[in-house]
């Protein structure tokens, strides 16, 4: 296992982890697993022995999360910005072409990385991720928040959309929080400010790159203008709705995720 720190440009050094459990003689495909916001390559640590035997497994701290570079306030936020950190280090790995899994913020993306690179995708996966985010009081209000009560204020207010209570373990529920109150309060501030004026709903539909779109059924984020709505407007996608998930499903359940990301894939291999 590799735990390295790579300098993209001047302002930007990358933490990421790579793990690769396959058979030595084998040249196995890449996964990128992409956090989402306030969050860091720590959160897919269940992922990484359900698929680190038959695939390269690379998760990414992107800039500002984690253990990568934080800038100063004021950085441009974007979407595109963080999709072509992700091709610099592809380029700066010799990695051609990857499986791409987001969650959240993450798949989101994802989906942009799809959009703007895609010949450097097999497929593009979102978990519980948001599309259209501009008229959506959610993020605006998370930034009033986040200014009045700090980035642990508005982690423990809204936590339990991510690990439902008596759904999940209260350590787990704790530990995810604490993972996430580490971040910068002014990359919160300001990625939520920019995201808050965000719609993908005219890019989508240009993405061709097979999309699995992944929600538990009965989480409170699976509503029919979130992985619903997304999934239609995708040309090529799979919507799975994981029955009995809730939560944030990538990380309530990830057993069940990586079973219906494996049945994704044979589907599309045949």
């Amino acid at each position: 296992m590799i735990m390295p720190s790579i300098t993209l440009d001047p302002t930007l050094d990358m933490y990421y982890e790579d793990d690769d459990y396959t058979n030595p003689w084998r040249t196995p495909e890449t996964i990128v697993l992409h956090h989402g916001n306030a969050k860091s390559s720590r959160l897919w640590y269940e992922w990484v022995p359900l698929l680190s035997n038959q695939y390269r497994i690379i998760r990414v701290d992107a800039r500002g999360f984690g253990r990568s570079t934080v800038p100063e306030p004021g950085y441009d936020w974007s979407l595109a910005n963080f999709s072509n950190d992700l091709e610099s280090l592809l380029n700066r790995l010799d990695i051609d072409k990857i499986h791409l899994i987001g969650e959240t913020i993450g798949g989101t993306i994802a989906l942009q990385f799809a959009h703007d690179h895609p010949n450097r995708l097999h497929t593009v996966t979102a978990c519980t991720s948001p599309y259209k985010f501009k008229g959506v009081s959610t993020y605006l209000e998370g930034y009033e928040l986040v200014e009045k009560s700090g980035v642990e204020g508005w982690v423990r207010a809204t936590a339990d959309r991510r690990l439902e209570p008596g759904h999940s373990d209260p350590s787990h529920h704790e530990w995810y929080a604490q993972q996430m109150i580490q971040t910068s309060k002014h990359v919160v501030m300001e990625t939520l400010a920019y995201l808050s004026e965000q719609d993908l709903s005219p890019m989508l539909p240009k993405i061709n790159v097979p999309a699995l779109v992944l929600v538990g059924a009965e989480s409170a984020m699976n509503t029919s203008d979130r992985a619903q709505g997304m999934a239609a407007l995708l040309p090529n996608s799979r919507l799975m709705e994981i029955a009995g998930g809730t939560g944030y499903i990538q990380h309530s359940s990830p057993e069940l995720c990586v079973s219906a990301w494996r049945q994704f894939i044979g589907e599309i291999s045949h």
